[in-house]
């Protein structure tokens, strides 16, 4: 609707006007106008209720219009107004229609009036937010406890208050045909690899879209690999960490209405570190991540070894524990793929429900499937103790590394499938195609594994640990400009 506008200006008829204003928005019930004049001019008011701090309209531009006891004739009106009547923070005047309609849209007031060309529109934005919370899938014991809400503009915001500096940039662009979502692309000027901020505009002037309602929407279109199974493109609720991420180089996408922001590029060693790794000592944060790192081989391969060595490779299991094995699949009616498969289904099965129940209902859902039926399939011989172990296993080790959700649950049934087949050297195989594909893994042109190009300490300083702070002087290859973090 506004693009159809872009090259439509008002007319000096204020009827005429206010006609145009009423067509776009026929049948629109939260609209507001309001005709007065001053003075002896005409003009009229509209605004979205629900979206304007009605004081700020009554006490910024109504009282000081109804008050007002001359206009300058010897100036045109709308200029007159805007610099000598009217008290709001922010004023601008247009002739286009299309941008004052997308003023309108955005929570500003809009000012038409008799014989002029020119429309102001002033801010009154004064719409209700969520608050400021802790984000409930970043929680941390130690470090800020502040969140993104659905504002753009506070998001961004709360970036700028932990980078007080004039580098901070944050460019506005717009994106959804019908929508029309405000997108802010925040970065620091001296620190940002321009190659990477124009390869970035260049793919989001490409998306041609009639909405965009979440950042997911654009995640979708900007990534390098459309199919690939790890992420290329960072996500996160917490503004340390945006701040975080701009002071290396990168660049954040703030989109309106939601309060996940978008950071690029996205190293894969970013999906083992945690938001609490820097504000605890690097001795406990850089064994967290070996753990997780380890948690991510054991969650996608241990129900594999399993099947593996009790299909292909029984003769290398100890005598002890291969016979207790055997006595505990007697009677099972299902072959250890058949029966991995299915734990693995039940287990996300049970996952999602308790994802998506009541918190308190979910916590007691996750019980009763994870013990009860569980140890009832046990006893009824249905599956066997030692493969409920290992999926079990398999499961927790992969709530450790939640960006890697979705590479965990596809990899799982994919080494399954392979062991079953091939036995241990299939899973050698797949892990060597695996490793392979995240060597070669890209995000926005930039290597996702850059940082282990050479061999150097420096390099590894917080890939597969975290270096203290008195050892990190350099920032991520990523950043070419301005390298040095710290001076030795």
């Amino acid at each position: 609707m506004v693009k159809n506008m872009e090259n439509k200006y008002f007319l000096a008829s204020l009827p005429d006007n206010i006609k145009i204003i009423e067509q776009l928005f026929s049948g629109d019930s939260v609209l507001r106008k309001r005709e007065f004049s001053f003075c002896g001019t005409k003009a009229c008011l509209f605004y979205f209720d629900g979206m304007v701090s009605v004081e700020l309209i009554n006490e910024s531009i109504i009282k000081p219009l109804a008050i007002a006891d001359f206009v300058d004739e010897s100036q045109p009106i709308a200029d007159f107004i805007c610099e000598k009547l009217l008290f709001a923070s922010e004023i601008k005047k247009t002739s286009v229609i299309s941008e004052a309609v997308s003023s309108l849209l955005y929570g500003d007031t809009l000012i038409l009036l008799e014989k002029s060309h020119t429309a102001i529109t002033v801010n009154s934005k004064g719409w209700r937010t969520r608050g400021i919370s802790e984000p409930e899938n970043e929680r941390v014991l130690e470090g800020p406890r502040e969140g993104f809400d659905e504002a753009a503009m506070f998001n961004v915001a709360m970036i700028r208050r932990r980078l007080q500096t004039p580098d901070f940039t944050a460019e506005i662009t717009r994106i959804g045909r019908k929508t029309n979502t405000i997108i802010f692309i925040c970065y620091l000027k001296s620190l940002v690899n321009r190659e990477t901020l124009r390869e970035l505009k260049m793919r989001l002037s490409k998306i041609d879209i009639d909405s965009i309602l979440d950042s997911h929407y654009i995640t979708e279109q900007i990534r390098d690999n459309k199919n690939s199974l790890f992420k290329t493109v960072g996500t996160t609720e917490r503004p340390d960490v945006v701040a975080a991420r701009l002071l290396e180089g990168r660049i954040a996408l703030v989109v309106d209405a939601t309060p996940v922001v978008i950071t690029v590029p996205y190293l894969f060693s970013e999906n083992f570190q945690s938001d609490e790794d820097y504000y605890t000592g690097y001795l406990i944060a850089s064994a967290g991540r070996l753990m997780r790192i380890l948690a991510f081989f054991l969650s996608v391969t241990v129900p594999a070894l399993y099947i593996a060595f009790t299909t292909h490779h029984f003769q290398f299991l100890p005598a002890a524990f291969a016979q207790t094995v055997s006595v505990a699949r007697e009677g099972v009616p299902f072959s250890t793929l058949v029966e991995g498969l299915l734990l693995c289904l039940i287990f996300e099965i049970l996952r999602e429900t308790g994802v998506r129940m009541p918190q308190s209902v979910g916590h007691a859902l996750s019980i009763v499937g994870g013990l009860v039926v569980g140890q009832a399939a046990v006893e009824a011989r249905i599956i066997s103790a030692p493969m409920l172990i290992a999926v079990a296993l398999s499961g927790i080790c992969g709530l450790m590394v939640p960006r890697l959700r979705s590479a965990v649950f596809y990899l799982r049934f994919a080494f399954i499938f392979i062991s079953a087949l091939f036995g241990f050297y299939g899973i050698l195989l797949l892990w060597t195609a695996v490793l392979i594909r995240i060597l070669t893994l890209k995000s926005m042109g930039v290597d996702s594994t850059i940082s282990l190009d050479t061999l150097s300490l420096q390099s590894f300083k917080d890939v597969f640990v975290r270096a203290s702070w008195t050892k990190m002087y350099t920032r991520p290859k990523i950043q070419k400009n301005n390298s040095i973090r710290k001076k030795i």
